[in-house]
Formats: structure tokens, C-alpha cells, sequence
């Protein structure tokens, strides 16, 4: 029967446009994926033959049991302690949370001249994502990224800037590079590669107005770069300058003489290829992570989160009409997040065009393309982004969803401000504070031009994600009725300015037009979540091998040699914790106060740093410039948190129970720290370090890591250690708990019930909503 109805179709009189050929094609395609399934009888989409199955009736839930609490008043979910309301109600209720039956509308509109081969058609728009240096309604029309500001007599390649380049500009991306009159054009020759270096000033000054001629030498016993053989180099047979390195994605080795894959946003779902950072999708995938299908897409390779039950085609009754879309009944459990397909500059863009390739990235690929896990820990904001896009939690059916994810990554915002002169911050003050500002600013303008959700709440349903060192203090006031996700949850109610050090992430000196008044945080709506830590840097050991009782290993400011020169560093914390119990000798030879055997306070990570962890009953957690990742720290390697910073939350801490595991100690209480520990019994130090246990692995990336030990399986056939060890585990990460938080959030928040919605499937028990209501 498809055979034949495919063939009517074609035996059509069609309009020869290209946007006709190609929903012709996509009809096809559909069709053919359909017949495919319907002759597959084990075929893994076989729920395309069996409809819908019915939810079946839950049993009445007594929900005025008293639910298992620990000492503290904490009930506990799956393993974790949580504030008496909400462990309660997620036991009631999230533990029963049934299937329900959405309906995912899978688009097929087509994108002028197929954006030109230099961009990614949004297939539900019809709308370009160009790649970088790539502009136009198709992509057509070339950016000119300078790599130089203008130049002057005394400033031949303008003033300095990330991207000051006296070779080859890419002006594509802004990047440069040894140029093709080199026997290698692909080397970077980024910074001080390119210039003059004073060796014999101290420490060594490098002459921004001076090109070092030497880099382009074909002569070995010069120090050169562009042309020198890599054998050679590694030989000793020729020399180099040691400034010269592989900067930018794609390429590893001494002489970037191997190319790698470089990283990107869930590695395009296997329905792309990265391009530095920016998904070129496969013909018919789109997204940011190319995981979203149009009707170009064979239904057999849909992702796990839109495997449908059953398929309805408009317009399929009517062959002679080409098939704009299709409708695919899904069975989901809420909440269910919509990720808007935000233009490539708030995103893939900056990706692409970063100009070290650490920056804002969680992994990289080494000279096998097998995984290198980086220290980044701005690289939550793209952990739980990939999560989220991989998830059985996501919907395209923005009418169906509880929240909305604005995938806006400000960590690639900030560390690429200022790199090259389109991304100027003069008109920002040089603040990257401001630049991050203009930038949410525009990310919310798009979304309230082009989609109807935000209206509908006023974005109070809406996410976003400040992953920098102040978190949301500098979030625009347009959007502050949204929940936050950040790593610093300042309430301002005694920190009540900009807490960094460094002048160019301050925000006090943002207007309040723009800014508002609102606080960096408010425990009613937003959620502080684990920074990023790589998956090797977990550990547990009982009671009997933590022979420290307090531990702190960091920077203690300018009373110690390489200390940060600001008395506002750490808000002057961990100077006054350093006067009183340092271990570590300040220039002047002198010890802490109060410095005692079995507490160690340095003023220099050492390379035994997570040993001394794990080897330590309580560990320091104090502010940095704004947050640090000493909590994520002490819960990876089994150490109690010792929390000294007033009026700010740590992660989960305005959900779980931290008097389960933690111990908090106002700033002025500093001086009596280690007496306050000392008389905390065995008892309660054992029931502590068994509940930092118990949360360990919801300050992890779990979920996002184990995607790309998938990915690794698929590539080697095997996965690393690290994955083993993983896989092994099963409590709940970091994005399970935030699945938790916003579900319980669904159902609890007072502001829902006072707007009017159609009546939707919860999922939920008429208990469940009672208790709700």
C-alpha cells in the first residue's frame, strides 16, 4: 500500500521549485522509514504498530504519611536528605509519576537556497543558522572579522587584542595563522607567537608593534615556526619558538601537525560534523546538536526522546499536497522542558570562534580523538545543556511544556569578550558584567519577538543558566521573573555589591535601568548547581583514614607569596581564616595565630590536593572571586563542608537538608572555627560523612558524561576507566536532581495556579494534585 501511494504521489503534477522537491523528498522519506517499520517485526521502533498505550490507574496514595526522617528534620528522596516540604511531596508524589501522552510536531519547512552551504536550516522557522563569518537570509553574504584593531604609526597592528595577528588573518573567525606562503598555513600564530619578546627584561615584555620575522624563517637554526618540519622540531634538528602552540580547536601536537575532532555541543548527535565548535548538520537535522529531525529525517534515526507511538501526517489523505509536517504521539513524564533554537551567537557561534580552546568547554579530543576531560568548571553550563537536549524531559511542543531553557552560554560570552574588535567591550565600559548584560538582554528580545511562551508567564516558567564568578547579579531586570541556575547564590542580604576583585566583572557600576535591583539570588525561584568536575576526581574513605581534622588548600591573598594583591579577594575571608590557622609561612615568616597539627591551611594548591582531601574530616568551603569549587571538592572526596560566606547558598542548599552534611559558620565566628568543630560528636561526624555520601554524585555531571562515553563506545568499541567506574554508579546527578527540583517546583508554585491553562495531563495522582492545590 505505501508502494503504491509513493508512486501516486510522484505521478503528481508538481511545481518544479526546490522548496517543492525537497517536501516531495521528505514525504519520501517518511513513507519510506514508515514501510521500513511496518516490515521490521524486530525492528527497535516497533511501538509505531502498538498505538498508545493507556495509563494505568494508580492506586490511592495516603499522602499524609509520615515519611523517614534523619536527625535533622530532613526527609529523605533517593538517598538524599531534602527540606521536610519538598522530600515529602517528591516522595508522595515524583516517586509515581506516571507517562503521559504528548503529541511532537516534526516540521519540514525548507530555507532559502539551503542557506548557501555555509549555515544549518532551522527547519521549524525555515530560517538560517550561519556559520561564522556568515551572514544573510541564506547565508550568502561574507562578515569581514578583522584580526587588528586600525593601526597608527606607533601601533602598526592597532592596539593589543586576543586576536592581533601580524601573519594571516582567517576573517572569517578572526583568527591567525601562518598563511598559505608557509610550508605549514594552518599553525596558529596567535599573540606572542607572532612578535618580538624581550627575554631580557623581567619577566619578559613582548613588543606589540614588532613582528618577530623569525617565526617565518625556513632557516633551522633560527627560532621559526611556520616552516618548521615537526620531525625536525621534535629531533632537535631545528628550533622553534616556545611561544607557539597549538591555541585554537582542532589540532594537538608540539607543532599542531595532528588533527583531532574538536568539540561541540553533544558532538552533533552523529547527524553532523564539527566544525571548531558550530554543528554542520546532516541534510535534514537541526539544532545546535543537530538532534532535532525535520520530514528530511529517517524516522528510524530519530533520538530516544522523540521515538513516537504512533504517526500522523496532515495532508497524507491528499497525496497531491506535499507534507509540511507531521504530528508523533510520544509517551513522556513531566516536567517537560522546551530548548529554544536560539540564533548561533548566543551559542555555537561562540564556540566556534573561541580563540583558546579550553575556554567554556567541558572535554577535548587527544591524538587517538578519544576523550580528554578538562578542569573547566565554567563547563557545567555545557554539561547540563546536553543533558537537557538528550533527554527523555525535552519536548518540541512548546504548548506541552512546564519550562522553557534559554541555551544562552554566557561562560563562552565572557571569557571571549573583548578577543577581537567585533567583540569589543568599549561600548561596555570594558565591563564583561555589562557585555553579558547586553547579551541576555537580546536573547530574551529574540524570544519575545519570535514565540508566544514568554508572554504567557512573563518568563517566570523560562531558564537561565549564569555560570560566571557573581552568577546572576548582572542578569538584565527584563528577565529576572525567570528561575536563575548559577554557581554563586548571593541573596545580597549582606554581600550587597559586586564581591570580585577583578574590575572587569564588576557590576556595580551598571545602571539600574538596565540592571534593575534586584539580588544575585532569591531561594524562592532560582537554584545554585554544581560547578563542572571531571569524573576521575571522586573518592570515599571511612572515618578511620581521615586523620586531618580541618583542611583548606588555596589562594589566602597578599600576605603570602603569589597571593591575589586585592583585600577584596574572598570578601577578605580566607585572610581572616589564614591569620588565624594558616600552616603556610607569610612573607614575613609568620604562622596562623591559632595554627594546630591536625589543621592544615595553605596558601598554595599542592599536588597532592584531592589525597589531602579525602584525608580530612572537614574541608573549607570560602569565596574566591565570587564562587569557587570547593564544595564540589569536598563532597567528591567524602569531607564534610565547612561553609564560611553569610547570606550566600551553595549548591541545593535552598532544597536539601545541609544540616544533614555540612556545617555553616557566620564570618564573625571565623576566630572560633576549629573549637566549634572539635566539639561535634562521633556521632554526628559519622552521620554527616555518611549523608556527604549519600549526595556525592548530585554534585557530578553524571548524565552528561555517560552521553559521551556513549559516544567513545560507538567510536572504540570499548569505553575508558573513567566510564567504568560510572557506569557502575546509580544515584541520581546533578540533572536528575534539577528534573526533581523543577517537578516539584510544577506542581507548588503559587503563580501557576492563578493562570489559566487548558487542562493538561500531570501524570500525577488526584492526591498528588490535591496536595498541590
Amino acid at each position: 500500500m505505501y508502494g503504491k501511494r509513493m508512486m501516486k504521489l510522484f505521478s503528481q503534477n508538481w511545481s518544479c521549485t526546490k522548496g517543492s522537491v525537497l517536501k516531495a523528498l521528505g514525504t519520501v522519506v517518511v513513507l519510506i522509514s514508515l514501510l521500513h517499520i511496518s516490515l521490521s517485526p524486530s525492528s527497535t521502533l516497533d511501538i509505531f504498530r502498538k498505538g498508545i498505550s493507556p495509563i494505568s490507574e494508580q492506586a490511592p496514595l495516603k499522602l499524609g504519611v509520615r515519611f523517614p526522617a534523619d536527625l535533622h528534620n530532613a526527609v529523605v528522596y533517593r538517598g538524599a536528605p531534602w527540606k521536610p516540604h519538598i522530600g515529602s511531596w517528591l516522595s508522595a508524589c515524583d516517586s509515581v509519576v506516571a507517562d503521559i501522552n504528548i503529541t511532537e510536531m516534526i516540521s519540514g519547512k525548507v530555507c532559502r537556497n539551503e542557506c548557501s552551504g555555509q549555515g544549518v536550516c532551522n527547519h521549524q522557522l525555515g530560517q538560517c543558522r550561519c556559520f561564522h563569518g556568515y551572514t544573510g537570509e541564506d547565508c550568502v553574504d561574507r562578515e569581514h572579522l578583522a584580526c587588528n584593531y586600525p593601526s597608527s604609526p606607533d601601533r602598526p597592528f592597532g592596539r593589543w587584542v586576543v586576536s592581533i595577528c601580524p601573519a594571516d588573518c582567517d576573517t572569517t573567525r578572526a583568527m591567525c595563522f601562518c598563511g598559505e606562503d608557509t610550508k605549514y598555513p594552518y599553525r596558529p600564530v596567535a599573540e606572542a607567537c607572532g612578535f618580538t619578546i624581550n627575554s631580557s627584561s623581567t619577566p619578559p615584555m613582548t613588543d606589540w608593534g614588532k613582528p618577530d620575522l623569525g617565526v617565518f624563517t625556513t632557516n633551522s637554526s633560527v627560532k621559526g615556526w611556520c616552516n618548521v618540519d615537526p620531525q625536525e622540531g621534535y629531533n632537535g634538528q631545528a628550533k622553534f619558538k616556545a611561544e607557539c602552540h597549538c591555541k585554537y580547536d582542532g589540532r594537538i601536537g608540539q607543532f599542531c601537525e595532528v588533527p583531532v575532532i574538536s568539540t561541540c555541543i553533544n558532538q552533533c548527535s552523529s547527524h553532523g560534523f564539527c566544525r571548531g565548535g558550530f554543528c554542520q548538520c546532516n541534510g535534514g537535522w537541526y539544532g545546535t546538536d543537530c538532534s532535532i529531525p525535520s520530514l528530511l529525517s529517517p524516522i528510524r534515526e530519530w533520538p530516544q526522546w522523540l521515538r513516537p507511538a504512533h504517526i500522523d501526517m496532515p495532508g497524507y489523505a491528499h497525496p497531491a499536497e506535499s507534507i509540511d509536517s507531521l504530528n508523533a504521539a510520544v509517551t513522556k513524564k513531566r516536567p517537560l522542558i522546551y530548548v529554544y533554537d536560539l540564533p548561533p551567537q548566543f551559542n555555537s557561534l561562540l564556540l566556534e570562534g573561541r580563540h583558546f580552546k579550553f575556554e567554556c568547554v567541558n572535554r577535548l579530543y587527544d591524538d587517538r580523538n578519544a576523550t580528554v576531560w578538562t578542569e573547566q568548571l565554567y563547563g557545567a553550563q555545557m554539561a547540563l545543556y546536553e543533558s537537557i537536549l538528550a533527554s527523555p524531559y525535552r519536548t518540541l511542543n512548546g504548548d506541552e511544556a512546564d519550562f522553557f531553557y534559554v541555551p544562552s552560554l554566557d561562560s563562552c560570552i565572557i571569557t571571549r569578550a573583548d578577543d577581537s574588535p567585533h567583540l569589543s567591550m568599549q561600548d561596555q565600559k570594558g565591563l564583561r558584567s555589562s557585555v553579558t548584560l547586553e547579551f541576555s538582554k537580546k536573547a530574551y528580545i529574540h524570544i519575545a519577538n519570535h514565540y508566544p511562551y514568554w508572554n504567557r508567564s512573563s518568563g517566570r516558567d523560562h531558564i537561565w543558566f549564569f555560570s560566571w564568578d557573581e552568577g546572576a547579579c548582572y542578569a538584565p531586570k527584563e528577565i529576572w521573573s525567570s528561575i536563575m541556575l548559577v554557581h554563586w547564590g548571593n541573596t545580597n542580604t549582606k554581600h550587597n555589591h559586586s564581591t570580585t576583585a577583578y574590575w572587569a566583572d564588576n557590576w556595580d557600576d551598571i545602571s539600574p535601568e538596565r540592571r534593575g535591583n534586584h539580588p544575585c539570588f532569591d531561594p524562592s525561584k532560582d537554584l545554585v548547581v554544581p560547578a563542572w568536575k571531571r569524573p576521575d576526581e571522586i573518592s570515599f574513605r571511612p572515618r578511620n583514614q581521615r586523620k586531618t581534622l580541618f583542611y583548606f588548600n588555596g589562594n589566602l591573598g597578599p600576605a603570602y607569596e603569589n597571593g591575589r594583591p586585592e583585600a577584596k579577594y574572598s570578601m577578605g575571608i580566607r585572610q581572616a581564616i589564614a591569620e588565624e590557622f594558616s600552616s603556610s609561612l607569610t612573607k614575613d615568616g609568620k604562622l596562623g595565630r591559632q595554627h594546630q597539627p591536625d589543621v592544615i591551611v595553605k596558601s598554595m594548591r599542592t599536588a597532592n590536593y584531592y589525597e589531602e582531601l579525602a584525608s580530612s574530616t572537614f574541608c573549607g568551603v570560602f569565596p574566591g572571586d565570587g564562587w569557587s569549587g570547593r564544595m564540589e571538592d569536598s563532597i567528591l572526596q567524602g569531607c564534610i563542608p565547612v561553609i564560611v560566606q553569610d547570606g550566600i547558598f551553595l549548591p541545593y542548599e535552598n532544597v536539601l537538608n545541609y544540616d544533614s552534611f555540612a556545617v555553616r559558620i557566620g564570618e564573625d565566628e571565623i576566630p572560633n572555627l576549629i573549637k566549634i568543630l572539635r566539639v561535634i560528636n562521633e556521632t554526628e561526624i559519622e552521620f554527616k560523612l555518611a549523608n556527604v555520601q549519600s549526595v556525592m554524585q548530585r554534585f557530578l555531571y553524571r548524565d552528561s558524561i555517560l552521553l559521551e562515553a556513549e559516544r567513545q563506545k560507538s567510536v572504540f568499541g570499548h569505553v575508558d576507566d573513567w566510564a567504568t567506574e560510572l557506569l557502575r554508579m546509580s544515584e541520581d546527578d546533578v540533572f536528575a536532581t534539577l528534573i526533581q527540583v523543577l517537578h516539584y517546583k510544577l506542581h507548588n508554585e503559587s503563580w501557576r495556579k492563578r493562570i489559566a491553562r487548558s487542562k493538561r495531563e500531570s501524570g500525577l495522582s488526584q492526591e498528588c494534585l490535591m496536595k498541590s492545590n
